[in-house]
């Protein structure tokens, strides 16, 4: 399945050079069509009907408006842990490497505090925690363990788990791990 992405934006557009930066930093190939504002094109009006504004982002035919939601969009969905359950051999091995160094980097951040901000959960911990939940996916499709590498970062992420908000809230490592292989299926990466 051919990933088409398509990028409607002004080149002055200082919200739509975050796009293409972000893009342009995860290697992306994709089209760029630029927007005559005055004269708005057919797609933009279809693509961002609400506010008729660029940039927008199209992925297989679905926008993302908004420039740091695109950044935001971008970066999930090209991020190192796919790379490490959709690749194989010795591309899979330098997404591991490159994991495993950015896990360090923010263990190394949490150092010996119980949580990113101190002593309480605060907001890093929350928008990092969720990420947890696809660590053993990511340890099963890569044949390595996070834990070994990152102990602290792995014991801050089960004192998060033993808060009932976080418990609650994410879902079942296996569970995350059975869709993975699901996706593996249909995209032919098995």
């Amino acid at each position: 399945m051919a990933e088409e992405v398509v990028l409607l934006d002004f080149w002055p557009s200082p919200f739509g050079m975050r796009s293409r930066i972000a893009l342009a930093e995860k290697g992306i190939k994709y089209e760029h069509k630029e927007e005559d504002l005055r004269n708005k094109s057919a797609l933009l009006l279809q693509m961002n009907p609400v506010h008729k504004k660029i940039p927008v982002l199209i992925h297989n035919g679905k926008p993302v408006c908004e420039s740091l939601i695109q950044v935001q969009y971008i970066d999930e969905i090209y991020e190192l842990g796919g790379r490490v359950w959709k690749t194989k051999g010795e591309e899979q091995a330098t997404a591991k490497k490159e994991l495993i160094e950015t896990l360090k980097l923010l263990e190394k951040e949490l150092g010996d505090k119980p949580y990113f901000g101190g002593e309480s959960l605060g907001y890093v911990d929350v928008a990092f925690i969720p990420f947890y939940s696809w660590f053993y996916a990511l340890e099963k499709c890569g044949n390595f363990s996070i834990e070994a590498e990152c102990p602290k970062l792995i014991a801050w992420a089960k004192r998060c788990m033993q808060k009932e908000s976080v418990a609650k809230s994410l879902p079942d490592q296996q569970k995350v791990y059975d869709f993975i292989l699901e996706m593996k299926k249909h995209f032919g990466n098995e």
